[in-house]
């Protein structure tokens, strides 16, 4: 951090601005993922029969993950060099022009093969998208924070995701169950939340040209410190940091996109024959306990630390990976309730202190690069094709007990990569602490004088 904190008024200005963009940023995100279950294995799929249409609807929600690292590339690249600022604004209106433009996209029965071709196309361009916003909307709000509230800033831009995917079921549910229910839904009733994108990045667009630029990158082009080839610093110095830090978010992703990803909807539906417009009131629960336990996280990181409240976190996955289908398929709409609730805390406190962390894991002029990279692979090694693989192994065994199995694994992987890294609450984030900040951020490696006695005050 620089030598001094921003205004009370600021922050209040950057939290405001962060969740705001995150969550339109978000919502256009899952609206895709939502609606993929739903509908784009009838409308672009069709020819390739009921099942395998299924699963290639699931793929396309997958494949985009492939080139979040891309984007995560590119921003992070930019970012480091001409500032946060300006990515957050480019990745807002890509993610906008895209989800937009799918909502008016001709079918399968329209242009044949071409109708899934474009589908992908875009999808792509989202993956991008979120591949470089991430990345930007944590620094900002991270990098003005002071050092003991940094949890807390960290959590703003991780309430967009929960309150993005709460806006995404809550107007394909509206649509669903009120404005066009049954065969109109189908025709052009899925349309109207993709169009509504339009409105909506104008208003992020307004808003996050408001802020200003992170202190720290604004030190560092002060002093002209931008490093001229941040990602080929990033990897030859920092390769083993992205590895863990990336194997701490799949622990996260991969029981989190059952629920983004659309599985557990569909499986609601589809094997449970739960009403359509009842499973996705049930996601909007879901998201509103996952926005507060976020935000509890986010606190809780700045009192216990952020690695001890991730233990917790992967704790209470690990619990509730086998329960959670079981619920759904003795309980009913009740069962499903009660295990997106289970799945939801968890799924938070494994979320709410990854911005701050993985800020505090990075040196200065490698940051946006970092963070951004690092969430891409881990949402690609997690997130990408948990829904495909999930019903790939329902499929083949007839049993969630191999899809709980795969959610255990995941969740294991992510609580051994916490235990190896160390918590590096409060260190400085600033460009004249470069050489505390480049070391010892693991337990395999020896920390610093300087860092050693920030830790015993």
């Amino acid at each position: 951090m620089t030598s001094s904190a921003a205004a009370p008024a600021s922050l209040r200005r950057i939290a405001f601005a962060t969740i705001i963009g995150t969550t339109i940023e978000w919502y256009d995100f899952f609206i895709y993922a939502t609606t993929a279950g739903l509908v784009f294995a009838q409308l672009f799929f069709q020819p390739a029969g009921k099942e395998i249409a299924l699963l290639l609807s699931f793929a396309t929600v997958g494949i985009s993950f492939l080139f979040r690292p891309l984007g995560a590339f590119l921003a992070g690249h930019f970012g480091d060099i001409i500032g946060r600022k300006a990515m957050l604004v480019a990745t807002l209106v890509l993610m906008g022009a895209a989800t937009t433009l799918i909502g008016v996209l001709p079918t399968y029965a329209q242009i044949g093969i071409l109708a899934p071709v474009l589908l992908l196309l875009l999808r792509i361009l989202q993956g991008l998208s979120a591949g470089g916003e991430w990345g930007g909307a944590v620094l900002m709000a991270v990098e003005h924070a002071p050092a003991d509230r940094r949890g807390r800033a960290g959590s703003w831009p991780q309430l967009g995701v929960p309150l993005g995917f709460l806006l995404a079921s809550g107007v394909t549910a509206l649509m669903t169950g009120v404005i066009s229910p049954g065969a109109a839904y189908l025709e052009w009733g899925w349309r109207v939340p993709f169009l509504l994108s339009a409105v909506l990045i104008v208003i992020g667009f307004v808003i996050r040209r408001s802020v200003s630029e992170s202190p720290v990158f604004e030190e560092i082009a002060k002093r002209g410190k931008q490093a001229r080839l941040p990602i080929v610093t990033l990897f030859k110095r920092y390769w083993h940091l992205v590895i863990l830090a990336a194997l701490v978010f799949v622990g996260n992703g991969t029981l989190g996109y059952m629920t983004t990803g659309g599985f557990l909807n569909n499986y609601a539906i589809n094997v449970q024959s739960i009403d359509t417009t009842a499973v996705l009131v049930a996601a909007v629960f879901a998201a509103t306990v996952w926005f507060f336990s976020t935000l509890i996280a986010g606190y809780l990181a700045d009192v216990i630390g952020r690695r001890h409240t991730f233990l917790i976190g992967f704790g209470i996955q690990a619990l509730v990976v086998f329960p959670v289908f079981w619920l759904v398929d003795e309980g009913g709409l009740p069962g499903l309730y009660l295990a997106l609730l289970l799945i939801s805390t968890g799924l938070g406190l494994t979320y709410g202190p990854l911005a701050a962390w993985y800020s505090e894991i990075f040196p200065a002029s490698v940051r946006f690069s970092g963070v951004s990279i690092t969430y891409a692979i881990g949402a690609v090694l997690g997130g990408a094709f948990a829904p495909m693989i999930a019903q790939m192994l329902l499929g083949a065994t007839g049993t969630t007990a191999a899809v709980s199995g795969y959610l255990l694994l995941a969740t294991l992987l992510g609580a051994g990569a916490t235990l190896c890294l160390r918590d590096r609450s409060g260190i400085p984030l600033g460009p004249d602490h470069e050489a505390e900040q480049a070391t010892g951020a693991t337990i395999f490696a020896s920390r610093t004088p300087v860092a050693q006695l920030a830790e015993t005050k």
